[in-house]
């Protein structure tokens, strides 16, 4: 939900106050502040946006004035579909593209086949 034009946007006060005592360069300003949104202001700055585990270093351009801090800073990680299938599909891809870098660089470390006499 967007907020009215007569209140303006949120931007945390608290992270106004870190930001107007920084300079552009110095390092990471760590925040809890996903809410808030970002002002021309913060362009240029490295915000270590918390996403309930972890700080993600989130570099401010031009294009995210607007935004949330929160959208830059993923909360949740994609596991994968599939399931037994898709990890057997996955090993033998990776098996085939073992053998191909092998035969491609004529692997000496790889045991020679046994001599019949």
């Amino acid at each position: 939900m967007a907020r009215s034009i007569k209140k303006g946007p949120y931007v945390d006060p608290k992270l106004i106050g870190k930001v107007t005592k920084r300079k552009p360069n110095q390092g990471s300003i760590k925040t809890w502040a996903r809410r808030s949104q970002i002002a021309p202001e913060f362009v240029g700055f490295t915000f270590g946006v918390h996403n309930g585990q972890k700080h993600i270093d989130v570099l401010v351009t031009d294009e995210m004035v607007g935004h949330r801090l929160g959208e830059f800073s993923p909360t949740t990680r994609f596991g994968k579909h599939g399931g037994k299938m898709q990890k057997e599909i996955e090993i033998q891809k990776k098996e085939a593209e073992i053998a191909a870098a092998k035969a491609a660089r004529g692997d000496a470390t790889a045991p020679a086949a046994p001599v019949k006499k």
